[in-house]
């Protein structure tokens, strides 16, 4: 490596360092998250073993025998000689001799029930409440609701029991309370009658904004270019505000304009209509505004983008287009529209995996309501994995869906490259080769 080499690549270092940091890692972290079963209730550093009852009624009927449910469920309290043993530790050698001579060998169902056999004791008493309950627990044999760090700890537990061995591995399997990697996500994310719900809205989304961003950027585009230069930079500065302004923002406009006080309510008033949210009130509503929220924001960019382009044409051809008594609608459509191919393919495919992926607009002004009307596929994942109302986090599912995400990206961007023939687009000009 010469040294204009290494000179280039420490100025691309920091680059380098960015796509690696915010691009890469990013999509390799969700590809790892989407098949693990990651979520509030499993952390992402590992976890403990625990049975409860919840965990056992979760457990199907043909993953553990009737037995080994029975002896969980009704394993209680036994005065054998481990308990004996830490009696004698914690109270007394003489405690424990006693507690033998009077109950040795004997099953309690409840703590309740072995305190009062501790009560029995009449030469050496335990006279606490609270040391009371700590020695009866000495003497518990279930291993329900108590937390294991090791799977070692838990399988010593579960030998300690009347659990059958063949059992041991199914239990230990259920009770880790830690992730683990598994395909379960992908089977739920196509079982599931919301996602085929949510991937419907998100094509509807998709297609009626991305119409709207190119077409009436296009539009907009044209129109400004056959006005006045002053008026036609006033005009373009108007309709780029949507695209400036804090979304939050921008989002509390539309709202002051839709809400049931608001501008629209206030006008359909005085036509004696009842006030209502006009945004909110019906499913075909909220998606008016939702295209028209997301639809201004895109179309101010492809307005800007495309007057651009249509300043680079050379007037030259449009001169020569009027002198052969070319009308304005045959200079667009023979002129203007040839040459803005590529524009429209670089607006087009980045609006589109653009609208794929973004839901802040959705989210700030219909929450995907009502109803889940308005939910689309990359705000579920967001609802899935990072609020939702369930309290449990999932995001090893909420990944899934953002995988499945850039999938549909990646083969969007193919067919776009494949329609708009991107090999003759940039390919060197015919009076070069």
């Amino acid at each position: 490596m010469n040294r204009r080499t290494a000179l280039g690549f420490g100025f691309l270092a920091p680059a380098l360092l960015v796509v690696i940091l915010f691009f890469l890692a990013p999509v390799v972290l969700t590809v790892f998250f989407a098949f693990t079963n990651m979520s509030t209730s499993t952390g992402i550093r590992g976890g403990e073993y625990l049975l409860n009852q919840s965990i056992l009624r979760s457990i199907p009927e043909d993953a553990i025998s009737t037995e080994t449910r029975n002896a969980l469920e009704n394993a209680g309290y036994q005065v054998n000689d481990q308990g004996l043993a830490k009696l004698a530790e914690t109270v007394s050698p003489a405690a424990a001799d006693e507690l033998r001579s009077l109950h040795g060998g004997a099953r309690f169902d409840s703590r309740r029930d072995m305190e009062r056999a501790l009560k029995d004791l009449r030469e050496n008493r335990i006279r606490s409440t609270r040391d009371r309950k700590a020695a009866a627990d000495l003497f518990n044999t279930s291993i329900l609701n108590t937390r294991y760090n090791t799977e070692d700890a838990f399988r010593a537990a579960l030998a300690g029991t009347n659990v059958p061995v063949g059992d041991h591995d199914a239990l230990t399997s259920y009770a880790y309370t830690g992730w683990s990697w598994t395909t379960e996500n992908m089977k739920l994310l196509f079982s599931l009658d919301s996602s085929y719900r949510y991937a419907a809205n998100t094509a509807l989304y998709v297609a009626l904004t991305l119409a709207f961003n190119v077409g009436f950027g296009l539009f907009l585009a044209i129109s400004t270019f056959y006005l006045p230069p002053v008026l036609a930079s006033t005009f373009r500065t108007i309709w780029f505000l949507p695209r400036i302004l804090p979304p939050v923002l921008y989002v509390l406009m539309w709202k002051w304009f839709t809400w049931d006080t608001g501008f629209l309510a206030t006008m359909t008033g005085y036509l004696g209509i009842a006030p209502r949210n006009w945004m909110l009130d019906t499913a075909t509503n909220a998606w008016v505004f939702v295209v028209l929220i997301n639809g201004c924001v895109g179309a101010s960019l492809g307005m800007i983008l495309f007057s651009s382009a249509i300043k680079a044409i050379p007037t030259s051809m449009l001169y020569a287009s009027e002198v052969d008594g070319a009308s304005r609608w045959q200079q667009v459509r023979y002129i203007i529209l040839p040459q803005l191919r590529w524009p429209i393919l670089f607006t087009t495919s980045y609006q589109t995996l653009s609208l794929l992926t973004s839901f802040e607009y959705i989210l700030l002004s219909t929450e995907g309501g009502p109803g889940r009307a308005t939910e689309v596929w990359a705000l579920a994942a967001y609802h899935t994995a990072l609020s939702n109302y369930g309290g449990n986090l999932q995001y090893g599912l909420g990944a899934a869906y953002a995988l499945i995400l850039v999938v549909i990206g990646i083969i969007a961007s193919l067919l776009y490259l494949r329609f708009f023939n991107f090999k003759e687009l940039v390919s060197k000009p015919r009076i070069e080769q």
